[in-house]
């Protein structure tokens, strides 16, 4: 049975979603695990998203510092059409100018990657604090709510390790536009409890095209 959407769907205790972008700072929440701004892509930055993708090639960029003017341009001399990617760029500095602002801090790791294939196929949890994602092009993440999971099947694949989803019918995904905050076992007090996700499968021509941000 196909995922279905945050969006379209009652989420669990330990997920907060909204249409409105002051749903993020419930990632502080000690029950909340993954906060999602659930927002269509407006169609200027879908368009210019896209034009990133007309390329045969999967690429990515990185970025580790404050997201200002020096971030917009170093952004600029690297994407494959510059000339389509304002809107773009607008949207992503001003979602890591938020993530910045959101944890205190002046120095951000940016990640854009046009993916090809699924990143990380199996359900893990991240060893990291807090993580931020949203897909402009493509499938969202997959994630898991809580009942649905075994955490005695998480890590390196084994053998003897049990099944991590134990009903595939609550596997939820983020639709293309959402920006999403995800706990990892790293954040205090969620060291068992870190959002349990992987990368959605894609299939045969098609392609993702992911931000990412990690708080430093």
């Amino acid at each position: 049975m196909p995922s279905i959407s945050a969006a379209q769907s009652t989420l669990p205790d330990h997920a907060a979603g909204d249409h409105d972008i002051s749903v993020l700072p419930r990632i502080f929440e000690d029950a909340i695990n993954i906060a999602i701004f659930q927002r269509p892509l407006p169609a200027d930055i879908a368009f210019s998203a896209q034009a990133q993708c007309q390329t045969d090639r999967a690429w990515q960029y990185s970025w580790l510092g404050h997201p200002d003017e020096s971030f917009v341009a170093d952004l600029r001399r690297h994407l494959p059409d510059p000339q389509a990617a304002s809107p773009l760029m607008e949207d992503m500095a001003t979602i890591a100018e938020a993530i910045a602002f959101l944890f205190d801090t002046q120095t951000v790791g940016i990640r854009l990657r046009l993916l090809t294939s699924a990143m990380c196929p199996r359900f893990h949890c991240d060893n990291l604090p807090v993580r931020m994602v949203t897909s402009y092009v493509g499938p969202g993440s997959e994630w898991l709510p809580e009942h649905a999971i075994n955490r005695e099947g998480l890590g390196a694949p084994h053998p003897d390790r049990p099944d991590i989803v134990t009903d595939t019918r609550a596997i939820q995904r983020l639709s293309p536009g959402d920006i999403a905050l995800i706990k990892g076992s790293g954040w205090v007090g969620c060291e068992e409890r870190g959002l349990v996700h992987r990368s959605p499968a894609l299939e045969s021509g098609s392609k993702r095209l992911l931000m990412s941000i990690d708080p430093a």
